[in-house]
């Protein structure tokens, strides 16, 4: 391929929180959030410059060590080659540590900002292919998938352990989050789990994790048309009663309950998160679908739309609580300075914008 043309000007990428796991769909399922951290990456005569702002300033490393920056020259490597340096500067708004996204966002944006570097990488380095890049340096697909594409992802890995994923879209509802003040290692979580479950367990979050899928998607459609018919029966000449259409165009809270079981691994972290385990049953226990965000600490929590500001009572002390909405475009790159927001790829040239679809 030879050494590739690098892009002048500064690229500034946007990467969603991302909640994994949503119970029972161990490293398979996640969902993108409305949290972004930013990364500005640009081609430099030498060096590498490295500045942090926001969340893990002060501490993560400011060398090649850096995630992002490993993100990007693995990438780079991948489309061509190195440039003779690079300043990079990160914004830094997805919490560390706590179940959403941060490492899933660094590499991500890692990855895409290098693709924005090279314009005929393109060519080269499609979607699936960043995504298989994504998850050989996260370990796991699930957080990546989400992060790259935004809505509701299921990702899997075959044979040849290259990831997959497909997107969905899913329907309106309220994702709470409840963030402790102290992190908890992903190694260390991961840790605490077994080699080997019970059948009748796996079983069980086989079942739950497809049900999940239904709830969050296809049934909100469903119960939307069956509440439609119901108000067209009590209502014939079409007085209907206010709300009911916000409320059965979105998640079914009932179904959520069922489909948000988990035996895989929520109850063997228990040791590494008390407070987050008893926050979990305290929700479900006032019937709100409540489940460990990733591998914790943070709680994600359901509500239908427009009524997550009602779980806020529950947060124990210690705890931030985030009502966040879906992020349903994934990971945006801008180039050439500030832009514009909407989904896909904004691409700036000749001083005129245009919009793409990223994925």
């Amino acid at each position: 391929m030879g050494t590739p043309a690098f892009r002048p000007e500064p690229v500034r990428v946007r990467v969603p929180a991302t909640s994994a796991n949503l119970g029972p769909g161990f490293d398979a399922l996640g969902l993108a959030l409305g949290l972004y951290d930013e990364v500005e990456v640009a081609v430099a005569p030498e060096g590498l410059r490295i500045s942090v702002h926001g969340h893990g300033a002060g501490e993560v490393p400011e060398d090649d060590s850096h995630l992002v920056v490993r993100a990007l020259r693995t990438t780079l490597e991948r489309v061509g080659g190195q440039p003779p340096g690079l300043t990079l500067t990160c914004t830094n708004r997805i919490p560390h540590g706590r179940g959403m996204g941060s490492s899933a966002a660094a590499i991500v944006a890692g990855v895409v900002a290098a693709r924005a570097l090279v314009p005929e990488s393109a060519d080269h380095l499609d979607e699936a292919e960043m995504l298989a890049l994504a998850t050989k340096l996260e370990g796991h697909p699930d957080n990546v998938a989400a992060c790259l594409r935004g809505g509701l992802t299921v990702a899997w890995t075959d044979a040849q352990a290259i990831a997959h994923a497909v997107r969905l879209e899913p329907a309106p509802f309220d994702p709470v989050l409840f963030v402790p003040e102290t992190p908890v290692s992903t190694h260390a979580a991961r840790g605490l789990l077994p080699a080997l479950v019970p059948h009748g367990d796996a079983a069980l979050n086989a079942g739950r994790a497809a049900l999940l899928v239904a709830a969050l998607t296809s049934m909100a459609s469903r119960e939307a048309d069956r509440a439609s018919r119901e108000a067209d029966r009590a209502f014939p000449e079409g007085d209907r009663a206010p709300g009911n259409g916000s409320r059965a165009g979105g998640v079914d809270i009932d179904l959520l309950m069922a489909a948000t079981e988990d035996r895989l691994h929520q109850s063997y972290r228990v040791p590494a998160m008390p407070g987050s385990a008893a926050l979990v049953a305290d929700l479900r226990a006032h019937g709100h679908p409540a489940v460990v965000s990733g591998a914790g600490p943070t709680v994600l929590a359901f509500a239908h739309a427009g009524q997550g500001e009602e779980l806020r009572a529950h947060a124990p002390e210690g705890y931030v609580v985030h009502l966040l909405p879906l992020d349903r475009s994934g990971a945006r790159v801008l180039i050439g300075g500030a832009g514009n927001e909407g989904a896909g790829k904004d691409v700036v040239e000749g001083g005129e914008a245009r919009s793409e679809r990223f994925c």
